[in-house]
């Protein structure tokens, strides 16, 4: 297919080359000029009166979102919840002498990445321990675990 060389313009249009059309000059019709007789409002109600201020969140009489959630069932926390190891997970994967962190916790395959992101780690008396184990002051831990721990560690 051959191109015709004539139709292609060489040099793209620049701004001081655009025209300006004037607008027409024309009669205005009824209230607020342009649209006529009841100027885009409507024949009756609220919206067409002058004056009319309704609140955003007003929704014809119905009740509005705010109102509906707080009727809605159930409480979802703010705080996420912590997540839980027991001691009989640090007693199967870790040696005497380790430390237990959170970097450790995700090697060892108890924790992922993705979940720790905002939640904080709690160590739960569930199980024995027998290890010598110390453990980061990131983690949290139960009043019997850190009882236990202490035992396992004299």
């Amino acid at each position: 297919m051959k191109i015709n060389k004539k139709l292609i313009n060489i040099y793209p249009m620049q701004i001081n080359q655009l025209k300006i059309s004037q607008k027409k000059s024309r009669k205005r019709v009824g209230r607020g000029g342009k649209r006529g007789t009841y100027s885009g409002r409507g024949m009756k109600g609220q919206k067409s009166r002058s004056g009319v201020s309704i609140n955003p969140l007003f929704e014809g009489g119905r009740s509005s979102l705010m109102e509906r959630l707080k009727k809605m069932p159930g409480f979802k926390s703010p705080h996420p919840k912590k997540i839980n190891i027991n001691l009989s997970d640090l007693e199967n994967d870790f040696k005497t002498g380790d430390v237990v962190s959170v970097d450790s916790l995700i090697e060892k395959g108890l924790i992922s990445k993705k979940e720790i992101k905002n939640t904080k780690i709690k160590i739960l008396g569930n199980g024995k321990l027998t290890k010598k184990i110390s453990i980061d002051k990131e983690i949290l831990m139960s009043k019997s675990a850190q009882e236990a721990i202490k035992k396992a560690n004299q």
